[in-house]
């Protein structure tokens, strides 16, 4: 019985050349610039949305409220600021921001701010919210 043994080397297992794919110096340098970038925007504008989700939740907190028909429009605004103020929200507090609509069948609470945040230098990020919430009487 003759066996043959045959031995593969690396050199059998067909070579791709010596040419080694992946990322450059230059594409490195720009991917974490632009990971950088996001990272950046994301802690920049994510505190913002945080104090806006405080804001929104302490208007939704007004609808379980049952004496907000009978409430004042300045009380109501009294009770919003004190809550934003326990809350620790940064960027509303101004009774300016706030309007009360009362009318025979219905109160209505509106929540209109901007919130400017600089980014990088001169460059500014602007955000809108305008939130409201009615109340019908019981």
């Amino acid at each position: 019985m003759d066996e043959e043994t045959t031995t593969v080397t690396g050199t059998d297992m067909g070579d791709t050349g010596n040419r080694q794919g992946g990322m450059t110096f230059l594409g490195f340098l720009f991917f974490m610039a632009l990971l950088g970038f996001f990272a950046t925007l994301v802690l920049k504008i994510g505190p913002i949305y945080l104090n806006h989700f405080k804001v929104r939740s302490s208007l939704e907190s007004l609808k379980n409220n049952g004496d907000l028909p009978s409430l004042s429009k300045q009380e109501i605004v009294s009770l919003l600021m004190k809550r934003w103020n326990i809350e620790m929200v940064d960027d509303i507090l101004s009774p300016d921001n706030v309007a009360v609509t009362k009318e025979p069948d219905r109160t209505k609470v509106q929540v209109v701010y901007d919130v400017t945040k600089p980014i990088f230098g001169n460059i500014d990020v602007v955000v809108h919210f305008d939130d409201a919430i009615e109340v019908k009487p019981h």
